[in-house]
């Protein structure tokens, strides 16, 4: 998929009035299903011509530079709709981030259209979808937090302490020298089989 022109850059001035994001996991997911559904609804609203934002990533993945984008030209009043295929694309990190996208949206006079879910964040049952996403991301937050107190409890009760057990010396000593040899912390990570927080804070120690 072509990257968004910015308007200032679109042949014959023309603006398009409405975007769309679309996003798979994996290089061999195709869009073409999630297009085909968002070129559908946004017919029936009107929308022909929409500006295209796409991108291959995980939906755990911070890293999203598409969506970053769009949500920078939403704020220059560049489209007044966004279409996705589920709210799940949109999704970073849970419930807690899509509401963050969502709202974002919302503030910014941009209309979000789920044409699957049939969700439409315009008006009073737009306030109402938020409401109910913000319920949800708290009872994500509540169930995680509910979680790592049993699990520290449990741990507790065995005679065990909470967090990563210490690295032995040996290990230490190993990262030190492999930093010493010029290796990167990626390198080292994948080398002594901990994660790369791990063998920063070695090397920082």
């Amino acid at each position: 998929m072509p990257p968004y022109t910015p308007p200032e850059r679109q042949k014959g001035g023309v603006l398009a009035s409405a975007a769309a994001y679309v996003r798979v996991s994996t290089p061999e997911q195709s869009e073409a299903l999630q297009r085909a559904a968002i070129d559908r609804a946004a017919a029936v609203r009107g929308d022909i011509d929409l500006a295209w934002f796409g991108e291959t990533r995980s939906g755990r993945s911070w890293v999203r530079p598409e969506l970053d984008r769009l949500r920078a030209a939403v704020f220059r009043g560049e489209f007044r709709r966004v279409y996705v295929w589920r709210l799940d694309r949109l999704t970073r990190r849970g419930v807690r981030d899509t509401l963050e996208v969502v709202e974002a949206l919302k503030q910014a006079k941009c209309q979000l259209i789920s044409v699957t879910e049939g969700f439409d964040f315009a008006g009073a049952m737009g306030d109402l979808l938020v409401s109910m996403l913000g319920f949800a991301a708290q009872m994500e937050i509540d169930a995680q937090m509910d979680r790592q107190t049993a699990a520290r409890a449990r741990l507790e009760s065995e005679g065990r302490s909470w967090g990563r057990p210490p690295l032995e010396s040996a290990l230490r000593e190993k990262i030190r020298a492999l930093r010493a040899e010029g290796r990167s912390i990626r390198s080292i990570s994948m080398a002594v089989k901990v994660p790369r927080s791990t063998v920063f804070g070695v090397l920082k120690s």
